[in-house]
């Protein structure tokens, strides 16, 4: 069975099992992570897949678990003594002005720019509030650039800002057509299959020496600086899951029909 929609969801929840297929944004005021556990435990493919939405939701969990294409030294701050663990390893690697990003903060609101870790821990030290966190150290000198990809859709551009550091288009940043190199497209190919992403949103730093980094990674974004408008994307988008539902559909059927009576 192939289930669309939070609506329809709700109404068969208990009645999905292996095989079953649901299609959609998992949602459920502070309960969806509940629901994803429960549907992967009972076999149920989510498309787009748990994880997926459960890091294009949150940056703290893209921080812990794509640490790897993130920027050196990227870390995830969940309590006050990690933050003070962070203030020594910081220290010793030279660490000047550091960044924060707040969870569940889009358009760059919750990006925070701090000339200390030691101004850092005098706001939000003792703030139980300010955690989860992500802490990064300030990064110069690189190009912004949004990759979108849906398939064989593959469009880039750059953003930046000459009057803030956060080159989002929300908070007034400006873009140009960027062409990705190989090398920068392999990046968001192995972030995509790390993630198991159908298709994304992705945010690159491109250093001047050409390393790449992870800066964020969505399901969706807005497309303000892109060529294809937001109704031709969401087809592609929905091409694509409708596909793959059909891929899982078929092949349950199949080792359905191979299983011995």
């Amino acid at each position: 069975m192939i289930v669309r929609g939070a609506k329809r969801l709700k109404s068969c929840f208990d009645k999905l099992g292996s095989g079953d297929v649901f299609i959609g944004p998992v949602i459920g005021k502070h309960l969806e992570s509940f629901v994803m556990i429960d549907l992967a435990a009972r076999g149920v493919t989510v498309l787009p897949s748990c994880l997926s939405q459960t890091l294009a939701r949150s940056k703290t969990a893209q921080a812990l678990i794509l640490n790897r294409f993130a920027p050196p030294l990227t870390l995830v701050v969940p309590r006050r003594i990690e933050l003070l663990e962070a203030i020594n390893l910081y220290n010793r690697e030279n660490v000047g002005r550091v960044v924060t990003k707040l969870d569940h903060k889009h358009c760059g609101h919750g990006v925070r720019l701090w000339e200390s870790m030691e101004t850092l821990y005098s706001v939000v030290g003792l703030e139980e509030s300010s955690y989860p966190f992500v802490l990064q150290p300030f990064m110069e000198n690189f190009a912004d650039v949004r990759v979108v990809i849906a398939g064989d859709y593959i469009e880039a551009y750059a953003r930046k800002n000459k009057d803030n550091f956060r080159a989002n288009m929300a908070a007034g940043g400006k873009s140009r057509a960027y062409d990705p190199d190989q090398k920068q497209l392999d990046f968001c190919r192995r972030l995509m299959e790390r993630g198991d992403f159908p298709y994304a949103h992705i945010d690159l730093m491109i250093m001047e020496s050409g390393d790449v980094y992870l800066s964020e990674i969505a399901l969706t974004g807005g497309l303000k600086g892109a060529r294809i408008d937001q109704r031709e994307l969401d087809r592609k988008k929905k091409e694509i899951i409708e596909t793959m539902a059909r891929e899982i559909e078929m092949n349950s059927a199949r080792i359905g029909k191979e299983m011995p009576l």
